[in-house]
């Protein structure tokens, strides 16, 4: 067992990072000992996050707003020109439209389906040579993309872009992971359910959480820091070297055991 969840000399970037589900991602990460580049739109919120994370380990901070896959392919030629590796990549950032469907605008989609579809393939796509240098049939590349429950069953969130968005992405998983498993590398969806962050705010007051969206949760709880870090260092690790092609709820049983 010595070693098998170590990421000692591995190189991450997670989309996202700074907050939220990503920072839970990239400190996991950090305590498994890998270096993590992160991302966020605000560069004041990246550095501060990537200065704060320096406490765990090597934590740099790209902003960028994925909004474009030009935004995408430019951020991969900057990590490509300050980096030679990368073993790991998280494609968590994300958006979110919610709304009544009478009222649900068309404008609700391009945006929502750039951010959680198009911009990961472009990275994917952009950062491929990157990951294949990086990469052997023992030790693959690793490829997790962050899914939702609301891609997998119908959560009631009028959030009609977002859930499509999710589905689609738990699919790119699978074609991704049929595509790249001869290159040695892995792919991989993790399907979070509600965790403390800006989008489960509604859901919550303070330290209250809403007893109809627990109820909802056959565990009774949101999901914690370590919840999600866990699954992530696994899949990234020796542990999860011979799984590709997932979708695994990290949701206390939302889609399993209900």
């Amino acid at each position: 067992m010595t070693g098998l969840f170590d990421l000692t000399g591995k190189r991450a970037l997670v989309t996202g990072g700074a907050q939220g589900l990503g920072r839970m991602i990239a400190e996991g990460l950090l305590r498994a000992g890998a270096q993590v580049a992160i991302t966020s739109r605000k560069a004041d919120v990246a550095a501060r996050a990537a200065d704060e994370m320096a406490a765990i380990g090597s934590c740099t901070a790209y902003p960028v707003n994925l909004e474009t896959p030009q935004a995408a392919a430019e951020l991969a030629a900057r990590y490509a020109g300050d980096h030679d590796s990368l073993h790991i990549l998280v494609n968590n950032a994300g958006k979110t439209w919610g709304g009544a469907i009478e009222s649900f605008p068309d404008s609700a989609w391009p945006g929502v389906m750039a951010v959680n579809v198009q911009t990961p393939f472009t990275l994917v796509r952009e950062l491929l040579p990157l990951l294949e240098r990086s990469s052997d049939a023992d030790d693959p590349a690793r490829i997790v993309n962050i899914g939702s429950v609301a891609g997998m069953r119908p959560e009631r969130l009028q959030a009609y872009s977002y859930a499509a968005s999710k589905a689609a992405i738990h699919m790119l998983t699978r074609d991704l992971a049929s595509d790249l498993a001869a290159r040695h590398i892995t792919v991989n969806a993790v399907v979070p359910g509600f965790f403390p962050t800006k989008m489960t705010a509604h859901l919550r007051d303070d330290d209250r959480v809403d007893p109809q969206t627990l109820a909802h949760i056959p565990a009774g709880r949101l999901g914690r820091p370590d919840d999600i870090a866990g699954v992530i260092v696994f899949l990234c690790s020796r542990a999860g070297a011979y799984v590709t092609g997932v979708q695994l709820p990290v949701d206390g049983g939302i889609v399993g055991a209900s």
